[in-house]
């Protein structure tokens, strides 16, 4: 699983976004990879996307060195880290076998994606924030279409698993629905639960005896997707 911590495309959450999903993981005896990508305002799309794609990548390609199975990689994203990861799950691409650089032989597409009050479209105002981070004061209306990934999904979008709370005045929930609903539509596997309280930016909220327990539906839907044995 390669995590993708949040902060707006600003900076890292590294440590509950990051290292603490990724211990978590480990305890269930899955590999992690924390990816520190790129950041505005100094670098914009399609820097952060190039890292998410080259990270897959190389997972990919080190999968006899990781011990991990090449069919089974899942990206992890929190916030404005799931909307890169989102992004890496609408917008990927086979691979280049001509490539001198063997890591970019692979193909960059997830096969799974696991997404926590993401940003998915510029709605809400951290979502907004975000989206002008990664593009600019002032983008193009075509490329911000382009990167409201509930429009981009098809029905080889991989499968999702969306996490996030009804009282999240930060990043609207509207961006998880839009999203969930395409996949519907597209007929891609996908789970969604929503908590009553937990705002926004609780990573696994593990001080909370009600919403720490998503971790749980989490491992659950690897189970039944035959992503974790």
């Amino acid at each position: 699983m390669i995590v993708m911590p949040g902060g707006g495309y600003a900076h890292l959450a590294t440590d509950h976004e990051g290292k603490q999903p990724a211990q978590w993981l480990n305890n269930l005896g899955i590999a992690a990879f924390v990816l520190e990508y790129r950041l505005g305002p100094k670098y914009h799309h399609p820097a952060e996307l190039m890292d998410a794609q080259r990270a897959i990548r190389y997972v990919r390609a080190n999968a006899g060195k990781f011990e991990i199975d090449t069919n089974r990689i899942g990206v992890w994203g929190f916030s404005a880290g799931g909307h890169l990861a989102s992004t890496a799950g609408t917008h990927f691409d086979p691979g280049d076998p001509q490539s001198t650089d063997p890591i970019e032989r692979g193909s960059s597409k997830p096969d799974f994606m696991i997404l926590v009050y993401p940003v998915i479209s510029p709605l809400g105002d951290a979502a907004d924030w975000s989206f002008k981070q990664l593009l600019g004061d002032n983008p193009n209306p075509d490329i911000v279409r382009l990167l409201s990934n509930d429009l981009q999904v098809t029905p080889q979008t991989p499968p999702a698993f969306l996490v996030l709370s009804d009282d999240d005045n930060a990043v609207s929930p509207e961006n998880s629905i839009r999203f969930y609903a395409a996949l519907l539509k597209a007929h891609v596997p996908a789970e969604m639960h929503v908590y009553l309280h937990g705002g926004h930016g609780y990573g696994l909220a593990p001080l909370d005896p009600v919403l720490g327990t998503w971790p749980l539906r989490l491992a659950d839907w690897l189970r039944e997707m035959h992503f974790l044995n």
